[in-house]
């Protein structure tokens, strides 16, 4: 019984085992594209290749059919959704395409519902996420790649600004967005979108109407992104409108690309149209299989089209569906399909929405499809986590009159280069701007100088530039008339004019005076009324302070700035003590003590053993005082035997003569240079005190005293020309007065009785201000640079601002005093040699004393008393002459020696006195 139970179950097992694994004998899968484009037309060509390929080939799929069935849209939404609809009522596992974004979104819709995978290497919108829609999966690298690639070239070139031109659909819409992120990242900018009627809808009206905007425009660099039709028309309208000549840049999306390979031989009239253009073309590595893929293209299209890296990615599509298939079916799961209970309730109306069924297999063939890990005709083929695959990269092409040449790649990887991305692949990722690199290029007119990117704006305007109009210090800006018309000049205007004349192309531009003319205007809002779109620009004395850089670009500073401090100052009168001037009193107490601590090493180190160092107290203490000051003037009479006083002496009299040499040096100048005073030593003591300071009405002085020094706004006085300034500054109504340099040095020139007191306490310079992210602003730098380089700026300088100076008293007067850290090193320097000749000197004499200078006998029970009875010895052996030690250590030696002689003696007389002895007694014995 048992038996049979057991061979029903194996028998049951069996059965449904191989019910599972068996393999149907068709699988169908739907291609939706329009066919009479020239991606349609490649695609369909491929997947027919695949579809063959496929399927005579018994390792793949087991005897299971593959058949694609093919649905033409026909740039109809509509079409595309019924041939959808078709798809999903007759088992189709998965579908290719659609083309085009646009369908994409709607279509992915149905997928999600019905579990059906959705596979497009065409529609590659990045906005068409993988959270929204799980089932859609692009087998080509989407947008995003498309325009970070777009983006480093714009970079590479160093172009700022540029226009876009696109079809006005999903996918071209949501391409142009991701370049506008991809360019703000590199401090690019769009600064103007055209949008055409979706392809293929454009008319020649309407792609001319947004070309002539376009030219209208500063920025000369633009972007298409759109298709074939709609590209050519574009092209085509821009040569019409002498858009394709000298000074423009062209880059076309992919779309171009497919034209290049796919059409030819293109019309005379389109050739002419594309010479110039940029544009890009998916990168596939050669390989052996793709060789003779393309080998095979002439016989699969009858010469009806040619072959483009679309029909390479229509091909590895095929093959990445009949392979999650084929892992499927050997998962043991079912090609089945089952009516949702949400369908059901649709009834059966003419729409039959009943009918459509879902995918049971739909979610596990959608993960065995992110799984694929193959290596197609397009290289190796994987997805990264987020759908996209690894490492896209694309060549760039040049058109040129000869047809198109390859300037280089750009790959997710590295960037751009002119060395193949799997060459790269196999090194570190160096994204550093000097790794980026491409070949030449030939632009529109047949140039092959870069082109600049942009020009003044062809719609009649001029630049409006906004100009100071100053009440004070006019030789820098001022407002004056010349034959009956208003007008500008000064130093700032004429340094504008030599630049603009510098630059290879016509500026159009007019001078607006902002100001009352009663008082000097406030240049931060003067500088802000460019953001607001009343300026252009802003050419005067404008101070470049953090402040104004947040909001606008400056060019190259023309003339150094900053802020300083001006005081009355007054003579200082002579005084009988004016020789002690040179140095502080701490000077003057740290050299004094070291010429009486020089003097009383020196007489340690040779007291012992020179005897012009020797002698009663008081000649020894006068000997002393008289070595160490005789020093300062080189005169010492007593010479130097020890090796240790010779090293202190050396290194002291080094320190001497920079002393002397500074002291005269101080002294020349205090006794030679009229001497000026004033309370006000500079920025800091001004800060520290309570009196008024006075400022230019109208500078950044203001705000700076207040803000970053924290200076109350009831110590400040505005102040509004230079009489002001001399009036205020003479009659004690303010300390003193801060300002810009320019402005100080002109205000000196006048009235020399004043003075600069400390130095610059802020560094800056004046420069012309324009909007953020301005190419005139970088050129009219370079313009800068070259005046100032040919000499023309100082010959400016020297036309609006040369005066006779007030000599020594324009410039700034610091003390003359002199610190004592100036010389701190070598004083340090003399203390170490002190010390250290101290130490060896002082360990010597402990070797000697305890050798020869510890008496012989000593009592223990003294205790203290021996201690000092020591201390005595020692002061008393230290105190001695090396030469009497010596001859007593030399006694004392002899003495020990006859004194061990003596005993030596008797010990031996001793020892033959014993043996008599005992020779007499043993004599008596016998």
């Amino acid at each position: 019984m048992n038996l049979v139970w057991h061979v029903s179950i194996l028998v049951l097992y069996i059965g449904i085992f191989s019910e599972g694994a068996s393999r149907p004998d068709v699988v169908n899968v739907g291609a939706i594209f329009t066919f009479s484009t020239i991606n349609g037309k490649v695609s369909r060509i491929a997947m027919k290749a695949a579809e063959d390929d496929i399927n005579s080939d018994p390792s793949i799929l087991g005897g299971t059919k593959l058949s694609i069935l093919m649905h033409d849209s026909n740039f109809s939404g509509f079409l595309g959704i019924i041939g959808a609809l078709k798809y999903m009522e007759t088992d189709t596992v998965a579908i290719i395409g659609p083309q085009n974004s646009v369908m994409a979104h709607v279509l992915s819709h149905l997928a999600n519902e019905l579990h059906v995978p959705l596979l497009s290497f065409t529609a590659l919108d990045p906005t068409l996420s993988r959270l929204q829609y799980p089932y859609f999966v692009q087998t080509a690298p989407n947008d995003e790649f498309q325009m970070t690639a777009i983006a480093e070239m714009i970079s590479y070139f160093r172009w700022g600004e540029i226009v876009a031109v696109y079809s006005d659909d999903d996918q071209s819409r949501n391409g142009i967005t991701a370049l506008g992120d991809k360019l703000a990242e590199r401090r690019c900018k769009i600064t103007y979108k055209a949008a055409l009627p979706p392809d293929p809808t454009a008319t020649q009206s309407d792609v001319k109407d947004q070309l002539v905007k376009v030219q209208m425009m500063e920025a000369r660099v633009i972007v298409l992104h759109t298709y074939s039709k709609t590209g050519l028309l574009v092209f085509e309208e821009a040569q019409n409108l002498g858009m394709m000549d000298h000074g423009y840049v062209w880059i076309a999306s992919t779309w171009l690309s497919t034209v290049l390979d796919s059409v030819s031989p293109l019309t005379s009239k389109t050739a002419r149209s594309i010479q110039g253009v940029l544009t890009l073309r998916p990168h596939t590595p050669n390989s052996t299989r793709k060789s003779a893929f393309m080998s095979r293209w002439q016989k699969l299209s009858n010469n009806s089209i040619g072959f483009n890296p679309y029909g390479l990615y229509a091909y590895d599509t095929v093959w990445m569906i009949a392979r999650a298939v084929d892992l499927l079916l050997d998962q043991h799961g079912t090609i089945s399909f089952s009516n949702g209970s949400y369908l059901n309730h649709l009834g059966k109306g003419t729409l039959n929405l009943s009918a459509l069924s879902i995918f049971d297999g739909g979610k596990q063939l959608l993960d065995n499809i992110l799984r694929t890990n193959m290596t197609g005709l397009t290289g190796p083929i994987q997805f990264s986590p987020d759908r996209s695959p690894f490492h896209p990269s694309f060549d760039i092409l040049n058109v040129i009159e000869t047809g198109h040449r390859q300037i280089g790649y750009w790959s997710n990887y590295s960037g751009l280069s002119v060395v193949t991305p799997e060459t790269l692949y196999t090194r570190p990722p160096n994204r550093s701007s000097s790794s980026q690199q491409l070949d030449s290029v030939v632009w529109p007119g047949g140039t092959t100088e870069k082109p600049r990117g942009w020009v003044f704006a062809n719609n009649g305007r001029q630049l409006r530039i906004g100009v100071p109009n100053r009440v004070s210090y006019q030789d820098f800006v001022s407002r004056s008339r010349v034959n009956g018309t208003d007008t500008v000049q000064g130093y700032c205007i004429d340094v504008f004019l030599a630049a603009i004349k510098l630059l290879p192309y016509a500026v159009p531009y007019r001078f607006i005076l902002f100001g009352d003319a009663h008082k000097n205007p406030s240049y931060s809002e003067l500088v802000n009324m460019i953001t607001t779109n009343v300026f252009d620009a802003v050419v005067g004395d404008i101070a470049i302070v953090p402040n104004r850089t947040k909001i606008v670009d400056f060019t190259q500073p023309y003339i150094e700035s900053g802020l300083v401090v001006v005081a009355p100052v007054r003579k200082s009168n002579s005084s009988a003590w004016a020789f002690l001037r040179p140095f502080t009193p701490y000077m003057w107490a740290v050299t004094a003590a070291f010429f009486l601590i020089i003097g009383t090493v020196v007489w340690i180190l040779e007291h012992r053993i020179n005897d012009e160092f020797r002698g009663p107290p008081r000649k020894q203490i006068a000997t002393i005082l008289w070595f160490s000051f005789s020093t300062m003037f080189f005169a010492h009479r007593e010479n130097t035997v020890s090796t240790l006083g010779r090293v202190v002496i050396i290194i002291w009299l080094f320190v001497v003569l920079i002393i002397n040499s500074s002291y005269t040096a101080s002294l020349t100048s205090i006794l030679t240079v009229q001497q000026l005073s004033s309370p006000i030593t500079g920025i800091d003591s001004l800060v520290t005190s309570n009196e008024r300071i006075g400022f230019q009405v109208g500078s950044f002085a203001e705000n700076y005293l207040m803000e970053e020094l924290n200076i109350p706004k009831s110590r400040l006085v505005a102040l509004g020309s230079p009489e002001e300034y001399a009036v205020a500054l003479e009659n004690r109504t303010v300390a003193a007065v801060v300002d810009e340099q320019p402005y100080i040095e002109l205000f000196l020139s006048d009235h020399c009785k004043f003075k600069i007191r400390g130095q610059e306490f802020t560094k800056s310079g004046w420069g012309f201000a324009f909007p953020r992210d301005s190419p005139f602003a970088l050129d009219l730098s370079t313009a800068i640079l070259t005046l100032s380089e040919n000499g023309e700026l100082q010959r400016i300088h020297d036309k609006w601002l040369s005066r006779k100076s007030c000599g020594s008293q324009a410039t700034t007067n610091e003390s003359d005093e002199l610190q004592l850290e100036s010389f701190l090193g070598l004083f340090l320097i003399c203390g170490a040699a002190c010390f250290l000749a101290l130490l060896i000197y002082s360990c010597l004499m402990l070797w000697q004393f305890r050798r020869h200078g510890i008496p012989e006998e000593s009592d223990p029970s003294r205790g203290a008393g021996s201690h000092s009875a020591r201390v005595r010895t020692f002061l008393s052996f230290a105190d001695e002459k090396e030469e009497v030690y010596k001859s007593k250590s030399k006694r004392k030696r002899e003495e020990m020696l006859s004194s061990s002689r003596v005993k030596e003696d008797e010990s031996k007389r001793t020892q033959m006195d014993n043996s008599q002895q005992r020779h007499d007694c043993e004599i008596s014995v016998h």
